[in-house]
């Protein structure tokens, strides 16, 4: 893996003294309690079988255990959690996980495997958004409650249509192996629902902090499980403020008044740099901010247009201000870091060249598109440079802020001309991005499926030989390059400022491996 972290440059810090009046004092934290300032507002639903947000899944890994998980430390190897232990049979279709023995919910229940198939099966029954990750293997509504199987009560068996690499299969489960307490789920259980609408706004599971309560787009808090079978979490408390303003969360961490700082930009950073107070943790991340191009409308549905647009990105001038720090420039769909992934970096701000394509399409003049932005700094930032360079070929973008969750919905539904986000691997192989990219979700969301592309992706997914499978992705990117609705720009660099005396946070490799649980305050 590449270094990420540039030299942050100058900043100024004209912003923050216009937000200080705003933003009221407060206390010191308190020592048993770490306190963020972070964007919550896409998070939708508290049940891990809905849960496909960035912020959600990071509260799903302090809050659940899973089976297996993947390693922080090294991105490249699983972990058991939960589980003792794991083996697959001769013919690969079975899977058979032992569970390590003695393990309670928060609730006191024991874990077993008839909890395993629980969760398992309502993840594929409920059918909602990350179900899919299931699915691909076969896994239905109809055949699930064959299909996953409990031989005893530690331990239990997972039967899947076809032979598949064990490690992809792991990786999958690494995200979707979310272990609830069915005792407790199914006291709350409405009309067949699987205790869906009660687990949208509570918990139940077993990991290091117990759900205490969650504001949509104002706090989460979350509190120490003390008899966590590895080990209690050094911080009793967790508060996790929704500040959408990275300036604002700038001057809440210089003052003492937040622990860490989670969405700084380039020039927070820099302006921090010199703060004897403040230190900075990064990671580079599976994750990609990018533009998705709706070719329902009848602009974006043509090639010509949707590359024009790719070369109406000023990706060096971002790159020198606000991703200083917390992004490089990736124009291709899989992460830096994965097999296949190509590197190559095509675009450039190219008004010219921009203009010539649009005139190919049949509109030299340009034309007009909404696109929606979630109401943070970053996304805010970002497409106040894409509308001002676009405006220079006669792309003139109607920017619609909302919060993330209302974005997101619209988004999911294909109701949008252009979305401007974020996107990270659901798990660590390259078929996570490959299908999201040219299959589904993301393919489905901006209406540009088709039969041949999606034979593409499953082909690469099954090739046994490394190397041909790292070519099969590496051609798949170019041809991305050429044809898709997507303007991939940054892979993101997760930079975190936090206070001098707060230690013991894991900036993982992806969103849902940022654990507080060794957190100290000094």
């Amino acid at each position: 893996m590449k270094p990420y972290l540039r030299s942050a440059l100058q900043g100024s810090l004209a912003a923050v003294a216009i937000l200080a009046s705003s933003v009221a004092a407060q206390a010191k934290t308190p020592a048993d309690t770490l306190v963020m300032a972070y964007v919550i507002d896409d998070m939708i639903s508290l049940d891990p079988a809905e849960i496909y947000e960035f912020t959600a899944s990071e509260y799903m890994a302090n809050t659940y255990d899973r089976l297996v998980v993947i390693d922080p430390a090294n991105p490249s190897q699983l972990k058991l959690q939960l589980a003792e232990s794991w083996s697959v049979s001769d013919d690969g279709k079975v899977f058979t996980f032992k569970l390590k023995p003695g393990l309670k919910f928060h609730s006191g229940n024991p874990i077993t495997a008839d909890d395993v198939e629980f969760s398992l099966e309502r993840f594929v029954a409920l059918d909602l958004n990350p179900a899919f990750i299931l699915t691909q293997f076969g896994l239905s509504k109809d055949n699930v409650k064959d299909k996953v199987r409990v031989k005893d009560p530690t331990t239990l068996e997972v039967e899947l249509d076809a032979a598949y690499a064990p490690s992809f299969v792991l990786n999958c489960l690494s995200f979707t192996s979310v272990v609830i307490d069915k005792k407790e789920v199914a006291a709350h259980e409405a009309n067949g629902d699987f205790g869906h609408e009660w687990l949208k706004t509570n918990a139940a599971g077993s990991g290091p902090f117990i759900f205490k309560s969650w504001k949509p787009n104002e706090s989460l808090v979350l509190e120490a499980n003390e008899s966590y079978w590895d080990g209690a979490p050094k911080i009793k408390r967790v508060l996790i403020k929704n500040v959408t303003e990275s300036a604002t969360q700038q001057l809440l961490l210089q003052k003492g008044d937040i622990d860490i700082a989670r969405n700084l930009t380039g020039d927070q950073l820099a302006a921090l740099k010199n703060n004897a107070d403040v230190k900075f943790q990064s990671y580079p991340k599976a994750t990609l901010w990018y533009a998705g191009l709706n070719t329902k409308n009848q602009y974006l549905a043509k090639k010509e247009v949707r590359q024009a647009m790719k070369y109406l990105v000023d990706y060096e001038g971002l790159q020198k201000s606000m991703f200083n720090g917390t992004g490089v420039i990736h124009q291709t769909f899989l992460p830096d870091g994965q097999l296949g992934a190509d590197n190559e970096t095509p675009f450039k701000l190219d008004i010219a060249k921009a203009k010539e394509l649009l005139a190919k399409a049949g509109v030299p003049n340009g034309f007009n598109v909404t696109m929606d932005v979630t109401n943070r700094s970053e996304t805010r930032e970002l497409s106040a440079s894409m509308q001002n360079t676009m405006a220079k070929a006669g792309v003139n973008l109607i920017i619609k802020t909302a919060d993330n969750k209302t974005t997101l919905t619209k988004y999911r539904a294909s109701e949008h001309d252009i979305y401007l986000g974020q996107w990270g691997s659901d798990y660590m192989d390259p078929h996570s991005n490959a299908d999201g990219y040219l299959n589904t979700p993301l393919a489905k969301r901006n209406v540009w499926q088709s039969p041949e592309r999606e034979a593409a992706t499953l082909a690469a997914r099954d090739e046994k030989d490394s190397a041909k499978r790292a070519q099969m992705y590496m051609d798949l990117q170019k041809m991305a390059l050429e044809e898709s609705p997507f303007i991939i720009m940054f892979q993101q660099v997760e930079t975190i400022a936090l206070r001098k005396n707060v230690d013991g946070f894991i900036v993982g490799p992806s969103f849902d491996l940022d654990l507080y649980k060794n957190v100290v305050k000094k």
